[in-house]
């Protein structure tokens, strides 16, 4: 009597160390956020430079200096932590964390590259004579995450 092959599930199992790295969800996330996040920014410095060589008064009209350096603070910022994500990305399987450590921090660099460059781009959105609008307000949230990311990351290097 012929035996049934087994079912095979829809995960291969890792044969090098290489291809664990690759296949670690939090590596691939890493990298997802910080792709994405690296076409996004660069995409809005490009629409803020076209706004720029257009002489858009919406955005260069000396009135809206506010928005001007809020939109280019949340595009600078988003684009350094696009640069992070990867950074992370490659380095998670070098560095030492604790099991709690390492989701922790992968949790605050993704909150925190949410929510700064989004803080100062909402903050440039609906600005106030001259003051940042409310969602300005974001940002110490999201400096704080990357604060706590970098310290778990820099921790987990020294070990």
């Amino acid at each position: 009597m012929k035996r049934m092959a087994e079912p095979t599930t829809t995960v291969e199992r890792p044969r090098t160390a290489e291809q664990a790295r690759i296949l670690d969800p939090l590596v691939r996330t890493h990298l997802r956020w910080g792709w994405w996040s690296l076409f996004a920014y660069l995409l809005m410095g490009i629409l803020l430079e076209t706004l720029h060589g257009f002489k858009v008064n919406f955005y260069l009209d000396v009135t809206h200096s506010t928005r001007r350096l809020m939109w280019t603070l949340s595009h600078a910022h988003g684009t350094l932590l696009g640069l992070m994500n990867l950074g992370l990305a490659a380095s998670l399987h070098e560095l030492r964390f604790t099991a709690r450590g390492r989701t922790a921090a992968s949790r605050c660099l993704v909150g925190a590259s949410v929510l700064l460059p989004a803080g100062f781009f909402a903050g440039g959105a609906f600005c106030y004579d001259g003051d940042p609008g409310l969602g300005i307000l974001l940002v110490p949230v999201g400096a704080l995450l990357l604060l706590v990311s970098v310290f778990l990351t820099a921790r987990a290097a020294g070990r």
